[in-house]
Parts: structure tokens; C-alpha cells; sequence
């Protein structure tokens, strides 16, 4: 038996007077609508209508019933048109997980100009150095940065193509020199960031088809967050590689000095991954829908100013 069915059947019999009128007004017929009720009756082991031949009367326990019909009616149509609207209308909580310090220079600025757009979504944003399980943590979105990403099931979207620099303060070249070619950094203090995804003693620097490794010695600093090796790099206690999203503010005010230019290193491809493209949450398809459009256009930004440093 289908509960709500009988119940929207037995609420429709005493709205209409009648099982012929109710019959009618739901398109079933008269002996479907008289089975449902009589259903509902034997599971509850109680009647609801007095039925006479010309006319149906409520019972006691039918009144009350119908009450709690209604109650229950009310909230599942409620529930349905919300579940329904949340394809259509961005709102409620969307839970956004991210990768890196290219969130703070790009996704935390995304946020507020998506929330211009779409005012309803609260955003709750989750930053770690992991990817992470989307269905047990309950994530609706990771941005993650990667060099290539595992068959793991989950729809993924390209945002764009970040990498990094080979930087130091102008304080350390004046002491130290300024290193010409990728072999010369064995000479100098290269501070190491430690990642998911690179070694942090092996720096791979490319420039056109020349590809060249340095393999770097124990290190007087390591540290595993961008940011905080772009403020080890100004302080003058040695040369990094860091990403250009982490890099641009300083090399913009002076503090930074980007050596071997002609050269970039640890290329990642920024992916926004998700659960499923079916009855896709509205939220969801237009929190990726605004990256796709904006990430591109930011990261481009970024590289156009650094060919005019």
C-alpha cells in the first residue's frame, strides 16, 4: 500500500463529499479511490467515514486523522517543491572544499563576486593540502590542483594551468649573486616546499623543448604552505620556487625578484570535482558554471603580468 497516496485519496474523499466527486477530481476511478481508503482503514485497524449510500461522514478517529493528514500532506509538498526549486534556484549551504594557497589567491576572491550574483548560497570553505573523500566528508565541490587526477568516478572540470617561479629577494642576490642558468642554484640556498605532488628536493624547470633537473641538498627551510615560503623568500634566507599566484604581490612591490625568467616549473592543471551531473543541485552547476568563466580570466591576468615585470 502507498501510504501517501491513501491519504491523499482519503483527504480528497472528505474534501469532495464523496468517493465519485474525489474520483473524478483525481482522474482514478471510483473503485480505486473506495479500495484506498478501505486500505488505509485496515492498516490503521480503525474506520475513518461513516458511508452511506448518498453521502460519507468523518468519524472521530477519522477527524483527527484527517488532521494529521493534512499536517503530513503539507510538509511533503513543501519538501517537494524545495527539493524541486534547488535544481532551479541557487540557495542554501554549499560546502566547498580546496586545495593550496591558489584558494586564497583565487577561490576566497571568487567567492564574494559569486555571491554578488547569488546571494542565498552561504558558502562554507574548507582549505587542506589532501584531496578528500566528497561523499563520506559530505563536500559538494573540491578544487584541487594536480598534475593528473585518478579514475576516481567523480565528473571533474578543467579551471586552467598554474605553475611556478624561481624567485629570491633582492637582499640575497646582493649578497649572494644572481644565479644565470638552472645549474647554478646548486651553489645557493634553495629552501624546499613540501607537496602532495612534487618532490621537494627535485626542481624540474622547463623552457621551450630544454627540460633541466636540479637536485637539491638538505635544506636549512622546509615548510609545506606557499604563502609561508613566500615570506621566507623576502626575508633574504634564500631562493624558492613558488607558485605564481603566491608570487605576483611581491614581485609586483619590489620584494621579490624572479630569477631565471625564461624557465617555469611544476606545472598543475586546477580541477573542480563533484559527485554527479544528474539532478545536478543549481548551486552546485553554477558555483562551477562562475569558475570555468572566471579562473581562466584570473589566472591569464596573472601570467600577462608577469611577462611585463
Amino acid at each position: 500500500m502507498d501510504i501517501l497516496h491513501s491519504m491523499r485519496v482519503f483527504t480528497r474523499v472528505v474534501d469532495a463529499g464523496g468517493f465519485t466527486a474525489a474520483a473524478l477530481s483525481m482522474d482514478i476511478t471510483t473503485g480505486h479511490a473506495s479500495r484506498a481508503v478501505a486500505e488505509l482503514e485496515a492498516h490503521l485497524q480503525a474506520r475513518l467515514l461513516h458511508r452511506t449510500t448518498r453521502r460519507v461522514a468523518l468519524t472521530d478517529t477519522g477527524a483527527r486523522f484527517l488532521s494529521r493528514c493534512e499536517q503530513i500532506l503539507e510538509a511533503v509538498d513543501q519538501a517537494e517543491v524545495e527539493a524541486r526549486d534547488a535544481i532551479f534556484r541557487p540557495a542554501g549551504k554549499l560546502r566547498v572544499h580546496a586545495m593550496g594557497s591558489f584558494s586564497q589567491h583565487y577561490v576566497v576572491p571568487a567567492i564574494g563576486r559569486y555571491q554578488q550574483r547569488y546571494p542565498d548560497v552561504r558558502i562554507e570553505l574548507t582549505l587542506t593540502q589532501r584531496v578528500p573523500d566528497l561523499l563520506e566528508e559530505g563536500y559538494d565541490v573540491s578544487l584541487v590542483a594536480s598534475t593528473g587526477l585518478e579514475d576516481s568516478g567523480l565528473i571533474c572540470q578543467r579551471l586552467g594551468t598554474a605553475f611556478s617561479i624561481v624567485c629570491a629577494s633582492p637582499e640575497y642576490l646582493a649578497k649572494h649573486g644572481v644565479p644565470q642558468c638552472p645549474a647554478d642554484l646548486v651553489g645557493h640556498t634553495c629552501l624546499q616546499l613540501e607537496s602532495p605532488v612534487f618532490r621537494s628536493n627535485l626542481w624540474t624547470l622547463h623552457r621551450a623543448d630544454d627540460i633541466e633537473n636540479i637536485e637539491l641538498g638538505p635544506s636549512t627551510f622546509k615548510v609545506n604552505i606557499a604563502d609561508a615560503m613566500v615570506v621566507a623568500v623576502k626575508t633574504g634566507i634564500g631562493i624558492g620556487l613558488l607558485p605564481i599566484y603566491t608570487a605576483m604581490d611581491g614581485l609586483s612591490s619590489g620584494e621579490l625578484t624572479r630569477i631565471l625568467p625564461e624557465y617555469v616549473s611544476q606545472e598543475m592543471d586546477i580541477y573542480a570535482m563533484y559527485l554527479s551531473r544528474e539532478f545536478l543541485d543549481s548551486k552546485i552547476r553554477t558555483w562551477v558554471d562562475f569558475l570555468r568563466e572566471e579562473m581562466p580570466k584570473r589566472l591569464e591576468v596573472d601570467v600577462a603580468k608577469l611577462r611585463s615585470e
